[in-house]
C-alpha cells in the first residue's frame, strides 16, 4: 500500500495541469462547483474538498484518484516561510501590518470585544477598471465573534 499523496505534491499536480490545459481558476471553480477563492485555496492544499468535489476538479485536470485522495485530507493551514518573500502576499502582510491596527479599533468600536471569524469566512476577488491603473478588490468577510466568559 502506497502511502497518501502530500497536499504540497496534489497542489504542485494540479497547478502544472492547470497550465499545462489553459485552464482559468474560474473554470475550475465553475466545475468544482464553489466560490473561486475557496476552490483555489482549496487546490492549492488550505481546505478539504468533499469527494465530489476533489473528482470534479481532477476530472477536469485529468488527475488521477490518488490526487483526489489527498485534496480530501485534512491540510495543514498555515503560511510557508517561503512564501513571505513573495512581493504580493508580503504587500497583504504590510497592508495588515499598517492597517490591522486601525481595522481593529474599528471593529471593536463598532461591534464591542470580540474578533473577525476566519472559519466562519468569505474571500471576495475582483479586478475594477480604473484610469490611473486596474484596481485589485480584495473582500474580507467574516462572521463577528464576540468574547464571552
Amino acid at each position: 500500500m502506497n502511502p497518501i499523496m502530500s497536499r504540497s505534491e496534489a497542489a504542485d499536480l494540479v497547478v502544472a495541469a492547470r497550465t499545462r490545459l489553459g485552464l482559468s481558476w474560474s473554470e475550475i471553480a465553475e466545475e468544482v462547483g464553489a466560490p473561486l477563492v475557496w476552490t483555489t485555496a482549496a487546490l492549492l492544499g488550505q481546505h478539504p474538498m468533499t469527494a465530489e468535489q476533489a473528482e470534479r476538479a481532477c476530472r477536469l485536470l485529468t488527475l488521477d484518484e490518488s490526487v483526489a485522495e489527498s485534496l480530501q485530507r485534512q491540510p495543514a493551514r498555515g503560511p510557508d516561510p517561503a512564501l513571505a518573500a513573495d512581493p504580493t502576499i508580503y504587500r497583504f502582510t504590510e497592508a495588515l501590518a499598517v492597517y490591522g491596527p486601525a481595522l481593529k479599533e474599528l471593529i471593536h468600536e463598532e461591534f464591542g470585544d470580540g474578533i473577525m471569524s476566519a472559519i466562519n469566512f468569505r474571500v471576495g476577488f475582483s479586478r475594477v477598471p480604473d484610469p490611473e491603473g486596474d484596481r485589485v478588490v480584495v473582500t474580507f468577510d467574516g462572521k463577528f465573534l464576540d468574547y464571552r466568559w
